[in-house]
């Protein structure tokens, strides 16, 4: 095979890539000019592969001779796309193959999917798809097939040689195994993200993973709790009920990790996040981070809320407790169970802080501490004794929350009053 020898050499330099932590993107472009490199005319090639992530079911990347290379998420979707159903993929799945070749000019010339009219029009004359499995996990009585497919389009009159193809195929199980090497880093790392959050993810995966691991730090700590959950539980269905929780999620996590915050637990309808800092200065700037994260978060309540008025739906009513101190920040629970969270007082002053948010009428508490940082935003709501503090302690919340949330209170007992008897709450 004329190829072989050049070939042997792109298989060693993905063995290299496999042995340690590919950039997967890198690794494809790699690739691609290698190939080009001794003589195979690839012009156009993607890659694409299934991912594990909340938001994103599959991952590709596009490569084209004197362009960009093009990386590209496809979100989940509840329908199957008209796309897929008439691509060459969901025919080899359907059918088990693993290869699939089209000319697109000459005698041979045969273009009987969709995808290949657009590969034409950009000039190309081959079209090979080949697929390699990497994996099943099992779930229950259900399989995941995951795996890798590669398109190679030729823009040579003629397309591919027989001994090109040959190459090609040669080297997609050393690609493969270099890829499921970033593939599984990768997964790794989002479902790290997604369940721990980006900064104790990441600890995890460098080898925290021992009960107790971590460390005492300082931070502005965040707890917010939905008003009235019980109640709206017992009136809802189940995925009402989640559909309002995932609303009141987006109202408060969302902000805090737009505002560079660490979410670390859902607690039931609480959420717990961190601001870390360690000196004065930094202190400062996470300060200002929650702070922005709480205005935020105060002005999507608002315009979620007169959305949901005039849809007739009841309106999303929580609090928000700030405090600031030194937490413990690392693993808890048994060794076949742990969690990365925080613990220690300035965590239970949180909580505490957040429950008086009832007794005084307002939607946001803080402590001094934070207050004296801005206090052109802040109003003291007096002293006040937490429960389990022996001291009091003064708490101060937003000037431009002053009187809102007896507003929202008074409102949301209005509208109560209008559902009363035999009509159902509406939700969404």
């Amino acid at each position: 095979m004329e190829h072989n020898t050049l070939i042997s050499g792109i298989n060693e330099w993905l063995v290299d890539q496999a042995l340690g932590e590919p950039d997967i993107v890198e690794m494809f472009e790699g690739v691609c000019h290698q190939l080009h490199a001794i003589g195979i005319p690839v012009a156009r090639a993607r890659l694409t592969w299934p991912t594990l992530h909340p938001l994103f079911q599959a991952e590709t990347i596009l490569w084209r001779r004197g362009f960009e290379t093009e990386f590209e998420q496809f979100v989940h979707q509840d329908e199957v796309s008209e796309a897929w159903l008439n691509s060459p993929m969901k025919y080899m799945f359907d059918n088990e193959v693993d290869v699939l070749r089209r000319h697109l000019d000459g005698p041979n010339k045969l273009i009987d999917f969709p995808v290949l009219k657009d590969v034409v029009e950009q000039g190309m004359t081959d079209y090979l798809v080949i697929a390699t499995a990497l994996a099943a996990r099992s779930a229950g009585n259900e399989q995941r097939n995951m795996g890798i497919v590669v398109t190679w389009s030729s823009d040579r009159p003629g397309g591919f040689s027989d001994s090109e193809v040959a190459a090609l195929q040669r080297i997609q199980r050393r690609f493969a195994v270099a890829c499921k090497t970033s593939i599984q880093a990768r997964i790794a790392s989002n479902i790290t993200t997604a369940y721990l959050g980006q900064n104790a993810g990441n600890r995890v995966l460098n080898g925290e993973i021992r009960l107790g691991d971590g460390k005492e730090t300082k931070a502005v700590v965040w707890y917010s709790d939905l008003r009235e959950s019980t109640a709206l539980a017992d009136t809802m269905s189940g995925k009402d009920f989640i559909r309002l929780l995932n609303v009141y999620y987006n109202c408060t996590a969302g902000p805090v990790i737009e505002a560079g915050g660490e979410v670390l637990d859902f607690i039931g309808d609480g959420v717990l996040a961190i601001f870390p800092y360690e000196s004065d200065v930094d202190r400062e700037y996470a300060v200002r981070a929650a702070t922005n994260a709480l205005l935020a978060s105060k002005t999507a309540q608002k315009e979620i809320n007169e959305k949901r008025r005039a849809e007739g739906l009841i309106p999303i009513r929580y609090g928000v407790g700030l405090n600031t101190g030194s937490v413990m920040f690392g693993n808890i629970g048994v060794p076949e169970r742990l969690t990365f969270s925080v613990i220690g007082p300035t965590v239970n002053e949180v909580s505490r802080i957040e429950t008086m948010t009832k007794a005084v009428d307002t939607g946001v508490l803080t402590t001094g501490t934070i207050a004296a940082l801005n206090p052109e935003l802040w109003t003291s709501k007096g002293f006040h004794r937490l429960h389990g503090i022996s001291h009091e302690i003064e708490l101060f919340t937003l000037k431009e929350l002053e009187g809102q949330d007896f507003i929202a209170d008074s409102a949301a007992k209005a509208d109560k009053k209008k559902e009363s008897g035999a009509q159902p709450i509406i939700v969404n």
